[in-house]
C-alpha cells in the first residue's frame, strides 16, 4: 500500500495538473518499492509472493488486493502462481476452504492475537475479483470466480449483510455489518457482473 500511496499521488498531480515538485523522488522511491517488493516479496521456493520478508515462506491472502490496485497484471505468472496457492486448503499449505479465505495460517503465523480466526469476507471478495480479472485471460478463473462468489452470498445474515470474519462453522464473526467486507462485495459483484456480460 505504500507503492500505492506513491503512486496514486502521482496519478492525481498528473491527472488534475497538481503541482509535484517532488515527482522525480517520487517516481524513484514508488519504482524502488515495487522492485523490492518484487525481490524480496517474491519466494523463489514457494514460486509465490509471501506474507513479510522476514516471515519466512508463509502466505497471506492480502496480496489478492495486488491486481485491484494495479500493482500487477491480473495474469502475471507470479500472481497466478499465488493465486493458484492460495486457492489451495490450509491442510495443501494454502489458505481457502469451503469456499472461503483465510488471512493467514494461524496455525504457522503467529499473530500475537491467539485462537483461531474464521476466514476474512473481504479477503474472499477479493479473490472472487482476482479471479475475475485472470478470467478476463483464462477462462476456468471466471468458472472458480462464480462459483466462489455464489457460495460465499450464502454466508450473509437474514439481511444479506456480511460479518468481518466467518466462523468454520459458517458463523458471522467480529464487526457485522463490515463496511469492508461490502466495498469488497460490491466491486467484485460490479467485476464479475462485467466480466460475465461480456463473455455473455
Amino acid at each position: 500500500m505504500l507503492w500505492v500511496a506513491f503512486d496514486r499521488g502521482l496519478r492525481l498531480a498528473e491527472k488534475r495538473c497538481l503541482p509535484c515538485p517532488n515527482r522525480s523522488n517520487w517516481l524513484a522511491a514508488r519504482d524502488e518499492i515495487y522492485e523490492d517488493i518484487m525481490t524480496r516479496g517474491y519466494s523463489q521456493t514457494l514460486r509465490c509472493f509471501i506474507q513479510s520478508y522476514e516471515g519466512g515462506d508463509l502466505l497471506d491472502s492480502s496480496i489478492l488486493v495486488a491486481p485491484l490496485v494495479f500493482f500487477i497484471s491480473p495474469n502475471d505468472p507470479r500472481f497466478l502462481r499465488t493465486m493458484d496457492r492460495i486457492l489451495l486448503s490450509p491442510e495443501k499449505g494454502g489458505l481457502t476452504s469451503t469456499g472461503l479465505v483465510y488471512r493467514y495460517n494461524t496455525d504457522h503465523s503467529h499473530d500475537g492475537v491467539g485462537g483461531r480466526e474464521g476466514a476474512f469476507s473481504m479477503c474472499t471478495f477479493w479473490l472472487v475479483e482476482a479471479l475475475t480479472r485472470a478470467g478476463v485471460y483464462e477462462q476456468k478463473y471466471l468458472t472458480r470466480a462464480v462459483n466462489i462468489f455464489e457460495n460465499m452470498l450464502s454466508f450473509g445474515n437474514h439481511l444479506g449483510m456480511f460479518s468481518e470474519e466467518i466462523a468454520r462453522s459458517g458463523e458471522q464473526l467480529g464487526n457485522t455489518p463490515q463496511a469492508f467486507s461490502h466495498l469488497a462485495l460490491i466491486s467484485a459483484a460490479f467485476n464479475l457482473d462485467r466480466a460475465t456480460e461480456f463473455k455473455r
